[in-house]
């Protein structure tokens, strides 16, 4: 007869609890409390013990915690005392979640806090999952027409860039009009307003 600790390896080593949830804003798939429960079902079967889940409320300093317990308990131990592994999870209550009356809050909190009890418990890693993780604000693209223009032509004073023109049937680039400007105002290229302010016609 196996002991509860070997009934609880089995379990560890062939437990299969698939992602059957799926966030349609985020894209990416997850496992709930309830997918480890159904998964984990059979298999308490196979060796004879039960899973038993609750939650209770516990405050830390001025914020409220649900702890979660999660108890493994083997049904052919002794009838006078109960044989079991358990272990605990916390999950902290938001202040205040959009969308979400205060019960809802509250029952989020619980339900993610037995689903780490569980995690815990039957060795499952969620690391990368991706409800693990807070979401990453998504960067607005920036269209062609949105795209800068580089232009490293500016006015030597007061850094007001040189902008293509058509002068006389020709079209001058930014770079021809700096340069025109250079030349005009003794090596030093200024904008049209600060040629009239220095003096330079």
């Amino acid at each position: 007869m196996m002991n509860v600790y070997e009934k609880l390896l089995k379990i560890q080593l062939e437990l299969k609890a698939p992602k059957g949830q799926f966030n349609s804003f985020g894209k990416y798939s997850y496992r709930s409390c309830e997918d480890i429960q159904e998964a984990v079902k059979p298999l308490l079967k196979d060796v004879n013990c039960v899973l038993v889940i609750g939650d209770e409320m516990v405050q830390l300093g001025d914020r409220y915690y649900v702890k979660a317990t999660a108890s493994f308990i083997d049904c052919e131990g002794s009838s006078e005392q109960l044989v079991f592994v358990r272990n605990t999870a916390f999950a902290r209550e938001d202040l205040d979640k959009k969308g979400m009356d205060d019960s809802q809050i509250t029952g989020s909190a619980s339900s993610y806090a037995r689903k780490y009890a569980l995690n815990g418990l039957f060795c499952i890693d969620d690391v990368k999952d991706a409800d693990t993780q807070e979401p990453k604000e998504k960067k607005p693209s920036t269209t062609a027409t949105q795209k800068p223009i580089a232009n490293n032509f500016h006015c030597e004073t007061c850094n007001t860039p040189f902008t293509p023109f058509d002068w006389k049937d020709k079209h001058y680039t930014a770079s021809d009009g700096y340069e025109i400007a250079k030349k005009k105002c003794g090596g030093k290229a200024l904008c049209n307003k600060c040629k009239k302010e220095a003096g330079i016609s």
